[in-house]
């Protein structure tokens, strides 16, 4: 019998083991157009959380009581959907379980058939939403380009470590930050020229330090300290891509950002982004990035969970810092 994490109460601040149940599926016999898939990989994302809230968003909230979602990868075994036989590996948004029914008509998100021999990890991180996210954010919303002063947070992360990459290739100067002297040598080894460990002390003096004529692009996915220390140190014209603020997903303060009226002299360009506004484009970066793949340019490490039973500690991992690179469950 499937099993799944469901939500049990919205949590307060940070997430605990008493907001879930990991209980079983009922069996739910397929209907046209859907697929029954073993999955083999989970992703767990930040962005989660939001939905844990009964809040209006660009993604409806998780219901109480109801299986939770996610990024997942694995194999159809039951198929009752023109186009999918069992066997194909595919990608699709129905994780946080072992076994998931997958409606293959689905508008937004529907499930995306692998190409055979890849390996399907790569389509839950650089050439799945992580890198995409990535890609799209610095290159479309932030509009960077060749000698661009990058800074990225959340560098070591998933999203953070796949700007840096993204940036470097296409010619940039990148200062990432990172959480301690391991993962600022990681970031380091993916190109950055340089890293603020902002665990070692105020973001804003070591990043005056890293970039002392300032920054042109932005990527956020932090929020707090880290954008305040952007506004201080943005050039003219600077353009920021507002990804993620992992800082205020549990502590539900307001923002206190002392430079943020740099805005108006400095002409600093604010803008939010979500991955489906560039779905358009998604040929384009799947050429580049496999691209960048292939030589080597765009890697990626990856930080597991064994079990599905795990999924949750994965899930909460995140807000600690118990990641480098991609958190994945291996079910």
């Amino acid at each position: 019998m499937a099993r799944a994490w469901h939500l049990k109460s919205r949590p307060t601040g940070m997430p605990t083991h008493d907001n879930f149940e990991f209980k079983d599926l009922a069996d739910t016999p397929l209907g046209d157009g859907q697929i029954r898939v073993r999955n083999s990989w989970l992703s767990v994302d930040p962005y989660m959380r939001g939905r844990m809230n009964d809040v209006k968003s660009y993604v409806p909230p998780f219901q109480i009581g109801e299986p939770l979602q996610g990024g997942a990868v694995g194999e159809v075994i039951e198929s009752k959907a023109d186009g999918y036989t069992v066997g194909d590996n595919v990608l699709h948004m129905m994780g946080w379980r072992d076994e998931s029914v997958v409606d293959a008509a689905n508008t937004m998100m529907p499930p995306q058939k692998l190409p055979a021999g890849t390996d399907p990890q790569l389509f839950l991180h650089n050439l799945g939403l992580t890198g995409a996210t990535a890609y799209f954010g610095l290159l479309k919303t932030a509009a960077a380009k060749e000698g661009d002063v990058v800074f990225v947070s959340a560098a070591a992360g998933a999203v953070g470590s796949a700007v840096v990459q993204i940036a470097k290739a296409k010619g940039m100067t990148v200062i990432g930050s990172a959480g301690g002297p391991d993962k600022c040598a990681w970031v380091k080894e993916l190109g950055a020229d340089d890293c603020i460990d902002y665990k070692a002390g105020s973001v804003l003096k070591q990043l005056l330090a890293a970039a002392p004529k300032g920054i042109d692009v932005y990527f956020d996915n932090v929020g707090g300290e880290h954008l305040d220390a952007a506004y201080a140190t943005a050039r003219n014209n600077a353009r920021f891509a507002i990804c993620g603020m992992i800082d205020a997903y549990n502590d539900g303060k307001p923002l206190e950002l002392l430079y943020f009226m740099r805005t108006i002299s400095a002409r600093i360009r604010t803008e939010g982004f979500i991955y489906t506004d560039y779905i358009a484009h998604i040929g384009e970066f799947m050429a580049d990035a496999g691209g960048m793949i292939a030589s080597g340019k765009l890697k990626a490490r990856v930080t597991v969970k064994d079990g599905v039973e795990n999924t949750l500690d994965a899930f909460l991992g995140l807000f600690s810092g118990a990641n480098t690179g991609k958190m994945l469950v291996r079910v």
